[in-house]
């Protein structure tokens, strides 16, 4: 059922509704209070955030950015590649494959080329750090390989807030709740060599994972209003 155009339309729609009325109702705040002022100058870079934590993201932004997220081409990432559109955020439609024989039918060699191309261009990119259906909260090695030949820098953003619906899933994704108090934390940025080899690469994925967990905990503190 989801799979028709018009369907489709009509949930991105519904779900694009939802997430402004979160945000309208919802007092969001940034940690540090100032995150991209430091960034500015590592333009344009690797956004990245954990699966099930991105949904309320495109209200993060402080300007009015080029962003283009990497969205699966699974018929549920049309309906998320439409909502994306109509908060204005681009869409690279490609994923990250667990079997490499599988990489070309799920797009995973196309949605890398043009993350990279768009980097290129002066556009920022958004991905998951960790890979789908896989452990949670561990990034995988897509990203920094992406930041190995791009020379962009990562940086690890995590959105939570006080109200929320926390889905027992693989991801464990969250549902924002109105009328809450909203964090978004922004981790300690990570840089890849050109001529990082898989031992340094692997060192890298732990740091994405390591900031990338700070910076989610460090959210999660200030919207449960817990001392961080």
């Amino acid at each position: 059922m989801l799979r028709a155009p018009a369907t489709q339309v009509v949930v991105a729609n519904l779900v694009a509704s939802y997430l402004r009325l979160v945000s309208a109702t919802s007092r969001l705040v940034f940690d540090p209070s100032d995150p991209y002022v430091m960034q500015a100058s590592l333009a344009p870079v690797i956004f990245t955030m954990w699966h099930g934590q991105h949904f309320m993201l495109p209200f993060a932004r402080q300007y009015d950015l080029d962003v283009r997220v990497l969205i699966s081409r699974h018929h549920d990432g049309e309906i998320n590649a439409r909502v994306a559109k109509k908060l204005g955020v681009g869409a690279i439609r490609g994923s990250g494959a667990r079997d490499p024989s599988r990489m070309l039918e799920k797009g995973a060699v196309w949605g890398f080329m043009e993350m990279k191309a768009a980097l290129d261009e002066g556009a920022f990119v958004c991905m998951t750090a960790d890979i789908s259906n896989l452990a949670p909260r561990r990034a995988g090695l897509g990203i920094v390989s992406l930041a190995r030949v791009s020379g962009r820098p990562i940086v690890p953003v995590a959105y939570a807030s006080s109200r929320r619906v926390d889905i027992t899933s693989w991801d464990r994704a969250t549902i924002n709740l109105p009328f809450s108090r909203a964090a978004c934390a922004v981790g300690d940025v990570v840089e890849v060599p050109a001529d990082a080899d898989d031992d340094l690469l692997e060192r890298k994925r732990q740091e994405v994972e390591k900031a990338l967990n700070e910076a989610t905990d460090r959210a999660y503190a200030i919207a449960d209003g817990r001392n961080v």
